[in-house]
């Protein structure tokens, strides 16, 4: 086992970068947006000036775009230091760590961390303290929380739930509900108003009912219920398309990072938004699961055609019928000669990043985490860095580049996507 999360570098400086806009005040997000950040009947009931207000998922958009095209003037820069404030609205102290989201709609952030917001006059025994998984929600305006859904750690601890890790997934909020993945490997719908509204809405099990707690529509346990085993930690972002919530499971391997305990469980979901009740799955990375499965699913439409675009732990994107399950095409990010070792000795990679959607082309990054070059996978021993050589993957529709080697590509049948791979060492 390896003495660190891998997931710790791969996403550090993207969620760090999404914590701060937060703490500095997302109000600062008011220009003009496509309708294209809510699907169906979410666009309907949105008005263009609430639109401006919105950042209601992973990537802003469905497409998992980052890039915002629309707004402008935004400060460039800001200093949180006491009494030389620069361009910060307010701030308020989260968890150790600080991985999920943030996002933004009617007048509220949710922040995923890893300690509770607890009262000062709060006992010393409140089953709320210590590490956690959590989801804050704040009020916009100036940080003040509403209220927060609390998860306990997993017993099995750090091979299915790393300590101090909090909640990584990035919420996805749609009208009065809010779709997220737990560090208990849990898809969880919640009522985004909590139990400030006086009511408890959906499921009436929920462990903490305090007024500022979480109200629980529906929770999916994929351990219990689908037999899925997380590597280290579970933190995929969900989509919502139509009726259905699209989610990456978690499922890898084990602590001594060769065998993959639940070949069969599925890798990819597709779940009812309403109910929970899961319409169909995918297992395709199946025991060629590589390490773990942290990405996150993308949406594309090519030539009228809806995808949902799964980046799979063997390596593979493929992409779906959204509402069947169908496939429609898959392409292999890393060479045919490609090896996996442990520690970095091979040559085949992991999809480490989120696939990105942008005329008609898909973008993804593949790697592994430098320092398991020399981490030991079965005594967590760990000796001075020396990263694997540095490799990238490119899979779109034209033709890429490369000072080393010609690209190699591969087009699908009427995908409408071409890919396309460059190796760098």
């Amino acid at each position: 086992m390896t003495p660190y999360p891998t997931l710790r570098r791969w996403l550090l400086m993207a969620t760090t970068a999404a914590v701060l806009a937060a703490v500095l005040g997302v109000a600062a997000w008011r220009g003009g947006t496509s309708d294209s950040r809510l699907p169906g009947a979410a666009r309907a009931d949105e008005t263009k000036s609430e639109l401006a207000r919105v950042w209601p998922l992973f990537g802003g958009t469905l497409q998992r775009n980052m890039v915002n095209t629309v707004e402008r003037n935004i400060p460039a820069e800001f200093d949180v230091e006491k009494g030389q404030e620069k361009n910060v609205k307010w701030g308020v102290p989260l968890g150790s760590r600080s991985y999920g989201g943030p996002v933004v709609a009617n007048g509220k952030i949710y922040v995923g961390t890893n300690r509770a917001l607890l009262p000062k006059d709060a006992p010393s025994n409140d089953p709320r303290a210590g590490d956690k998984g959590v989801v804050r929600c704040m009020r916009e305006s100036d940080g003040q929380l509403l209220w927060q859904a609390v998860h306990d750690k997993l017993p099995s601890g750090l091979v299915n739930d790393w300590p101090d890790q909090g909640v990584c997934s990035t919420p996805y909020l749609e009208g009065n509900r809010l779709y997220y993945v737990s560090n208990r490997c849990e898809l969880v719908c919640a009522d985004t108003d909590g139990f400030l509204d006086g009511k408890n809405d959906g499921e009436q099990g929920e462990k903490y009912k305090g007024k500022t707690d979480a109200d629980f529509i529906w929770r999916l346990d994929m351990m219990k219920e689908l037999g899925v085993f997380p590597h280290n930690l579970s933190t995929s972002s969900p989509l919502v398309l139509g009726d259905l919530v699209l989610v990456i499971t978690s499922n890898g391997v084990d602590e001594g990072h060769i065998n993959v305990p639940s070949p069969k469980a599925p890798s990819f979901i597709a779940v009812d938004k309403k109910t929970g009740k899961v319409k169909w799955t995918d297992n395709s990375p199946g025991a060629n699961i590589l390490h773990g499965q942290w990405s996150n699913p993308t949406y594309a439409e090519v030539n009228g055609k809806p995808q949902v675009i799964f980046p799979g732990g063997d390596g593979w994107v493929r992409a779906f019928e959204p509402q069947t399950g169908n496939l429609i095409w898959k392409f292999d990010c890393n060479p045919k000669a490609a090896v996996w070792r442990l520690r970095g000795k091979g040559t085949r990679n992991n999809i480490i990043s989120t696939p990105v959607v942008h005329d008609n082309r898909l973008y993804v990054g593949v790697g592994q985490d430098p320092r398991t070059a020399t981490a030991s996978a079965t005594s967590g021993a760990s000796t001075s860095p020396r990263p694997p050589p540095t490799r990238t993957r490119t899979c779109r529709r034209s033709r890429t580049t490369s000072t080393r080697s010609p690209p190699r590509t591969r087009t699908p049948a009427s995908s409408g996507i071409t890919a396309a791979w460059t190796r760098r060492g």
